[in-house]
């Protein structure tokens, strides 16, 4: 039974990235997510109390992973000097590419996370923080001014511009987790095409660029 004392020795150092690297690493090489938090701190000798010094449960690890990944990709897009001076276009196309990027270096853990338990769409409840970041991302960074193409939505309403930018965001993570391309090149592909859509939709030329869309969608189809 766990008492309130402090243990003798505790073999590792706990902080959230070293938690998060042990959870991760432990999925990975089981196959299996650690059934509870104690089974958890036991195999990585630490005390639960450390655990839940950062995490309040394995199901928050599991969302804060997520951030992480997003905090990361937004890191990397803030060393660019030039970001800023970006076309709204270019902004999304580089949190996209920055973004999947991160998510390649960690694939085997993506794709076991979200097909874990083979519990579907359920599964995509560890990416509430995550979208949260992404959707306020997209106002305060991408969608900042009403200029250019995107100046002509500037009616439409942020919530509703964020929320269709993270559905097309699922939408290529699903297409991404299925691509077995080399380099996950059609991914690549994909992302300019449904960026380009978007942009044309706002601006002149929706039709020739959805029919480009629809051509490669349908060619991944039938392959």
């Amino acid at each position: 039974m766990a008492t309130t004392k402090k243990a003798k020795t505790t073999k590792n150092k706990a902080d959230d990235n070293a938690i998060i690297s042990w959870y991760m690493s432990e999925v990975l090489e089981n196959n299996e997510a650690p059934k509870n938090a104690y089974i958890f701190c036991k195999n990585h000798a630490i005390e639960e109390s450390e655990f839940y010094s950062f995490f309040g449960s394995l199901e928050a690890l599991k969302e804060q992973i997520w951030v992480k990944f997003f905090e990361n990709a937004v890191a990397t897009i803030e060393k660019e000097k030039e970001f800023e001076q970006y076309s709204d276009k270019n902004k999304l196309l580089t949190l996209y590419f920055t973004l999947f990027e991160i998510l390649t270096l960690n694939r085997s853990y993506v794709v076991f996370s979200l097909n874990e338990n083979k519990e579907g769409l359920k599964n995509l409840k560890q990416l509430k923080a995550f979208r949260n970041h992404f959707k306020k991302y997209i106002v305060d960074s991408i969608k900042s001014e009403p200029s250019e193409p995107f100046g002509k939505v500037a009616k439409v309403t942020e919530p509703v511009y964020s929320e269709g930018a993270w559905l097309q965001f699922l939408f290529l993570l699903k297409f991404w987790m299925d691509d077995t391309s080399k380099g996950f090149e059609k991914t690549d592909v994909l992302i300019e095409k449904s960026v380009n859509t978007v942009v044309d939709l706002l601006n002149t030329k929706p039709l020739e660029s959805l029919f480009d869309l629809g051509k490669f969608l349908w060619k991944e189809k039938m392959q």
